[in-house]
């Protein structure tokens, strides 16, 4: 096994994405923080990253843009070495009535969501493939498990992830790449809170661990299944949900 320890993290100017990155570099992970916009922030936790003795870049790219996910990957790849280590994070949600759901907004979130995806696997599988080693993990949901009213726009992205994950592994196993996913149940977010103060109370009570879940709860699954400890889990979906889908 090579001794190359670079992750790139999607979407991981702020949010789940950012735990994830602190957490992987708390690790001994080199991390790529991709943004969007949330320019500031990127640079913030690439900052914090080098301060634990690592080294990190923030990288702008829309993932749904495949031009700028090429030119991102071939920056990480000059600046920090070969991508060993994928998180696909990067994603937009999008809650309503299915009647009410503006075809443009569909294909945004699968534009994103899946696209995005496709995107950023493509950009890095050559060197994996190259090496015989490698690292995918790729965040869903349990709506894209379970389904949910008034998610279906998006729970149809994140089951296409579920799809994505375990046909992939099977595809990439005798490669030597390993691909997982996590599922996250009600996570503390801005999306979340936007629900309102009852809302998020409800489903902490529905949660049988009795409360809302946390990005850093998220980013310790995302941990786990980068370590060598889990060298032999591939094509599973780790659910982080405190028994919420139970």
């Amino acid at each position: 096994m090579s001794m190359n320890r670079v992750a790139l993290v999607t979407g991981a100017g702020r949010g789940i994405g950012r735990a994830i990155a602190l957490k992987l570099a708390g690790a001994g992970w080199d991390v790529a923080v991709n943004y969007r916009t949330s320019a500031a922030g990127a640079e913030e936790i690439a900052s914090n990253i080098i301060i634990l003795g690592r080294r990190a870049i923030a990288v702008q790219a829309d993932v749904a843009d495949a031009q700028a996910v090429r030119a991102m990957v071939a920056d990480v790849e000059d600046r920090l070495g070969p991508v060993s280590l994928l998180v696909n994070n990067a994603g937009l949600s999008w809650t309503g009535l299915f009647q009410d759901t503006a075809y443009d907004a569909w294909r945004r979130l699968f534009t994103v969501n899946v696209d995005g995806a496709y995107h950023c696997i493509q950009a890095v599988l050559p060197r994996m493939l190259h090496e015989k080693e490698g690292n995918i993990i790729n965040v869903t949901s349990i709506w894209g498990l379970h389904g949910a009213s008034c998610e279906v726009a998006y729970a149809a992205t994140k089951a296409a992830l579920v799809g994505l994950t375990k046909s992939l592994a099977a595809e990439l196993a005798p490669s030597g790449i390993r691909v997982n996913a996590v599922a996250p149940g009600c996570i503390d977010s801005d999306m979340l809170r936007a629900l309102g103060k009852d809302t998020v109370a409800s489903l902490a009570q529905e949660t049988p661990l009795g409360r809302i879940g946390t990005a850093e709860d998220v980013a310790k699954v995302v941990r786990f299944l980068a370590a060598a400890d889990s060298d032999f889990i591939t094509g599973q979906i780790l659910t982080a949900d405190g028994g919420f889908t139970l």
